[in-house]
């Protein structure tokens, strides 16, 4: 079971803006991930400190409601991928890279990035490639 430590020990993204005098000044903290939870004060530090009293009573409250608490996604992307692919596929490469002058790894990320569908946005549903 997931209590009010697990939560108050996740690291959500913290957002911090300055406000505008007709807001009142001074500073303004938020949690994107769950919607409300903010905080202010005359400093950053102040708004940041305020938050973490409002994340607390957020949580409480969805806690004793028995609402939806959002996780934040760890980031767990290496930029490393291992492959395995045809010898027959592997020596076409190589074979390439020497021509073009250029390493194996950059020939294949060129190859990736010129096939990959850029179009949508993160959260969106990726299309269907040509040919696939």
């Amino acid at each position: 079971m997931k209590d009010l430590e697990y939560y108050l020990q996740l690291r959500y993204e913290v957002r911090l803006r300055p406000l505008e005098d007709g807001e009142g000044g001074g500073w303004l903290a938020e949690i994107p991930l769950l919607p409300g939870c903010m905080g202010d004060g005359e400093t950053p530090e102040a708004a940041v400190a305020n938050l973490e009293d409002a994340k607390r009573a957020w949580i409480e409250t969805a806690l004793a409601l028995g609402r939806n608490i959002p996780e934040p996604v760890v980031d767990d992307y290496s930029g490393q991928l291992r492959v395995r692919m045809p010898k027959s596929l592997h020596r076409v490469l190589v074979e390439r890279a020497r021509e073009e002058h250029v390493s194996l790894n950059q020939l294949i990320i060129y190859y990736l990035a010129k096939g990959a569908d850029f179009s949508y946005l993160p959260g969106d549903k990726p299309r269907r490639m040509r040919g696939l």
